[in-house]
C-alpha cells in the first residue's frame, strides 16, 4: 500500500470536484482540503448563503482557491437534471456524496414525491444526482464517485419491502438505513461501471466517529466546545474525518470498489483500506436495492 500523508496531498490543478454538502460539517472539510490541491471545488448546496459563507471561510485559509456553488436540492428529484444543466463545465473529476439529513426527535417527515425525507434524501438524491453527472465524470480521464457512508450503516438492517420507514419509523435508524443503501449503492455501480468497461470509479470512504466537540472551529460552526477526554481517545473531529473522502477522490493507488475509513478501530486515525464484507458485499441485495431504487425515483 502507497503512503498516504494527509498533510501533503497531492496536486490536482485543472481537476473540478463537487461535494455535495460542502458547505457544513465534514463536507466542508472535504472541501476545504481538497482547495488546497489547486483544485476547483463546487459546493452542492440548497442554501446559497450557507454556501458563500463556506467558501469565504476556506478563502481565508486557501487564498487562492478556486470554488464555485451548485445550488442542490437532494430531496427534490426532479430538479437535480435542471441544477446539473447549470454547471456549465464539460466534464467533472469527483463526486463527493457526503450530504445527508438526520432527523433526530422528529416524526417521519415526506418529500413533494411522497417519499420519506431521509432516505430520499441521503440515498435517492445521491442515486438520481450521480446518473445525472455521469456524462461528465465519463468525459473525465478517470472519473471517481466518492460515497461518503458511515460506521453506523455497517450494523444496519435494511428491509427492501419497507425503505420508506412506513412501519417502524426511528430518526436514527431510518437514518443508518440511508446510509447502508448509500454503500450498497456505491459497490453496485461499481461492479456496473466495470461490467461497461467504464473508466469511472466508484469509491465509498466513512468518517469514523467524528464530533463537533473535536473539530477545529471555522467561521461556518460554533467554537467547539470543551474535548471531553475519553471521546478524544477513540474518536476525532470532521476535519479529520474528511480524510478518508479526500484520500478517496484524490490518491491514484485507490481502485474501484474500495473502501476507505479511519486506520485506529475503524473510528479515528489516518485513511485506510478496509475490507468489504457481511452486508456491504451482498451482491444480491444490492442489485435489488438498486432496482428499488430506479422504481421510487421513476
Amino acid at each position: 500500500m502507497s503512503h498516504w500523508d494527509v498533510h501533503h496531498l497531492p496536486r490536482a490543478d485543472g481537476k473540478t470536484f463537487l461535494v455535495t454538502g460542502g458547505n457544513a460539517g465534514i463536507g466542508y472539510f472535504v472541501a476545504e482540503q481538497l482547495a488546497g490541491t489547486g483544485a476547483t471545488v463546487l459546493l452542492g448546496s440548497r442554501d446559497t448563503a450557507k454556501a458563500e459563507a463556506a467558501m469565504a471561510s476556506i478563502r481565508s485559509l486557501v487564498p487562492d482557491a478556486k470554488l464555485g456553488h451548485l445550488r442542490l436540492d437532494l430531496s427534490g428529484h426532479s430538479s437535480l437534471k435542471s441544477s446539473v444543466d447549470t454547471l456549465g463545465i464539460g466534464m467533472l473529476d469527483a463526486v463527493v456524496c457526503n450530504a445527508g439529513v438526520l432527523l433526530e426527535d422528529q416524526p417521519r417527515r415526506e418529500t413533494s414525491d411522497g417519499l420519506e425525507l431521509t432516505f430520499a434524501t441521503n440515498h435517492l438524491g445521491h442515486f438520481v444526482l450521480v446518473h445525472q453527472l455521469m456524462p461528465l465524470l465519463e468525459a473525465a480521464e478517470a472519473g471517481r464517485v466518492v460515497t461518503t457512508g458511515s460506521f453506523v450503516g455497517k450494523s444496519a438492517e435494511l428491509d427492501l419491502d419497507d425503505l420508506q420507514s412506513k412501519r417502524d419509523y426511528q430518526p436514527k435508524r431510518t437514518y443508518a438505513r440511508s446510509k447502508l443503501a448509500q454503500m450498497l449503492f456505491a459497490f453496485e455501480l461499481d461492479r456496473r461501471l466495470r461490467a461497461a468497461g467504464s473508466t469511472v470509479l466508484s469509491v465509498v470512504d466513512h468518517p469514523g466517529g467524528a464530533l463537533d466537540s473535536l473539530t477545529p472551529p471555522r467561521p461556518v460552526r460554533p467554537e467547539a466546545a470543551g474535548r471531553r477526554f475519553p471521546a478524544g481517545i477513540l474518536l476525532q473531529g470532521k476535519e479529520a474525518g474528511a480524510w478518508p473522502a479526500v484520500r478517496a477522490v484524490l490518491d491514484p493507488s485507490v481502485r474501484g470498489g474500495e473502501m476507505f475509513g479511519p486506520r485506529v478501530f475503524g473510528l479515528r486515525g489516518e485513511p485506510r483500506r478496509e475490507p468489504v464484507r457481511g452486508k456491504l458485499a451482498d451482491t444480491a441485495l444490492a442489485a435489488r436495492l438498486w432496482a428499488a431504487s430506479a422504481e421510487l425515483t421513476r
